[in-house]
């Protein structure tokens, strides 16, 4: 029996996207997307957003593009699949990472009226072939509230 692994999610981005190199210099792009839910309870009429906090990876021309146009804030519509990485963390523990692997990222809304992303990059933004996509050793963030 054949599976299906397909997932699309509207929301806003937590933080700029990032930009990095595999050695043989293919682009890898990772943005993290706050997409909200609006939940009612019995006992109240009033509704109440939950969030989650979701991993979004970009590759080739589409990493390039979102690093350039997005910023935080920014909402988009991705569409793409799931996938679980795993690595070995510093500390020798096996670690694991749910991540949507984005056929299609599609920029809602418009543009921020301030300078564009591109306009406010630093050096550190460029990362040479050399620099090896590896994934962020930081957990998802618990908090309520979105952080934009």
């Amino acid at each position: 029996m054949a599976g299906y692994n397909r997932i699309i999610l509207v929301g806003n981005l937590v933080d700029d996207p990032k930009l990095r190199y595999t050695p043989n210099s293919a682009a890898v792009g990772t943005f993290r997307l706050a997409v909200n839910t609006r939940s009612r309870s019995a006992n109240s009429a009033e509704g109440q957003d939950e969030y989650m906090f979701i991993d979004v990876v970009t590759f080739g021309r589409q990493a390039e593009t979102c690093a350039q146009y997005l910023a935080k804030g920014r909402q988009v519509l991705v569409e793409g699949r799931l996938r679980i990485r795993s690595w070995e963390g510093q500390d020798g523990q096996r670690r694991y990472r749910t991540e949507v692997a984005a056929n299609t990222v599609q920029f809602l809304g418009s543009a921020p009226a301030e300078e564009t992303r591109d306009s406010r990059r630093t050096k550190d933004d460029y990362l040479g072939p050399q620099d090896e996509y590896e994934p962020d050793a930081g957990d998802a963030s618990d908090d309520d509230e979105p952080p934009f």
